[in-house]
């Protein structure tokens, strides 16, 4: 079993930034990749960026350039850090890992002015 905590989601106005942090526990040995999705309200939880314990990042088109995915293999900690924040990033983030797929509960981004 993996434990994600999730945190530093919050309310930001466009063009901000925000950084999330993800901390795993447990059976980490399993994991090779994190990363985070993303649910808005009313639609489907879609991908966002995933990061390898290698090192190797993906990115969907809508924030590459503003999202930078990061980890900590020591502290077994992946990042998001999100800049030029726009109203269409608000959502709930969450955590994930694969192969095997464990799952935060969750990080509220609110984009608003």
């Amino acid at each position: 079993q993996v434990q994600l905590v999730e945190s530093g989601g919050g309310l930001v106005q466009p063009g901000g930034s925000l950084r999330l942090s993800c901390a795993a526990s447990g059976s980490i040995s399993s994991i090779h990749a994190m990363g985070w999705y993303r649910q808005a309200p009313g639609k489907q939880r879609d991908f966002v960026a995933f990061i390898t314990s290698g090192g190797s990042t993906n990115y969907v088109d809508s924030v590459k350039g503003r999202f930078t995915i990061s980890r900590d293999n020591a502290k077994n900690t992946v990042y998001l850090q999100m800049n030029s924040l726009k109203p269409e990033d608000t959502a709930v983030y969450y955590c994930y890992t694969s192969p095997i797929n464990y799952w935060g509960r969750g990080t509220q981004v609110t984009v608003s002015s």
